[in-house]
């Protein structure tokens, strides 16, 4: 049997994200050890209890310690401040990286207080896009980064040989992995994850409490996404805020488009804006 690439992994933050790296390096072969860090002890038996890692613990430091490879998805308000201590207590030439769903401003608060001493230590920004509206250990699948995209968002600071690894790292879990910088991601995301949510929460906010009798398949379709945690979308939101402002007032273009083609009674006005939605839907694929 082939000796495992990774000899000790922290995974900080045991969320389905999280706990999906976990379960999916383990399944594989692809770590000798992997150890959950949870916010509290109380967690500890919980997250044991999933069976997505070999240890738990709330001792961030014990868990890095020697580590070769941390993997941080914790919320996006946290994921520097966890990135940079892991990084102080890691392998000299460990590699961290991180599941946070925004970018830019996580990157560049690593930068700005990354740890000079190590001997390759890097920080390699990524964003698997794959996930749920389900959270927690128990919701973590080993599959669930097979076929999905992950972005990675190298900086200038980002050196080459740390970029390979990253990506050996989540290709071996599955993925397609893409790059561009953190900025543009931000961008990009803002559109195809973070309008929407707010679109979806938005939506379901509207929907009066009488009329959710006949709330059908099309309704729960377009807001399954609004299940999410407001405490986690909050600090997404917070993150990638001007992005998602620019990308909130486009909708709204397009929302009072809609309006006054109704308003006009105009259905050619109608139809092509319908097309229109139809053809960059369908560009996607099923």
């Amino acid at each position: 049997m082939p000796k495992p690439p990774y000899r000790r992994v922290a995974v900080i933050g045991v969320g389905l994200i999280g706990g999906s790296v976990a379960l999916a390096l383990r399944q594989r072969g692809l770590a000798k050890r992997v150890i959950g860090v949870v916010r509290s002890a109380d967690r500890v038996q919980r997250v044991l209890d999933c069976g997505v890692v070999d240890e738990a613990t709330a001792d961030l430091e014990s868990a890095c310690g020697g580590a070769d490879l941390v993997v941080v998805t914790t919320p996006v308000d946290s994921i520097a401040r966890m990135a940079v201590e892991a990084a102080q207590h890691a392998a000299p030439d460990a590699l961290v990286t991180d599941g946070g769903s925004t970018k830019a401003a996580i990157v560049a608060a690593i930068d700005a207080h990354w740890p000079t001493d190590g001997d390759g230590l890097a920080f390699v920004g990524a964003h698997p896009l794959a996930g749920g509206h389900l959270s927690g250990p128990d919701a973590a699948r080993a599959d669930l980064f097979e076929a999905a995209v992950t972005v990675l968002t190298p900086s200038a600071a980002t050196p080459a040989a740390a970029l390979r690894r990253a990506r050996q790292f989540w290709e071996g879990l599955g993925s397609t992995v893409v790059e561009m910088s953190p900025e543009r991601h931000d961008q990009l995301v803002a559109l195809t994850s973070h309008v929407p949510h707010v679109a979806a929460a938005a939506v379901a906010a509207t929907t009066p409490a009488e009329a959710l009798a006949l709330a059908a398949t099309g309704w729960a379709d377009t807001t399954r996404v609004a299940a999410g945690s407001p405490e986690l979308w909050r600090e997404i939101l917070l993150a990638n805020a001007a992005p998602i402002a620019d990308g909130l007032r486009r909708l709204g273009q397009e929302l009072e488009a809609y309006a006054a083609a109704l308003d006009a009674g105009d259905g050619d006005a109608i139809q092509r804006l319908l097309e229109e939605g139809r053809q960059r839907r369908d560009a996607l694929g099923s």
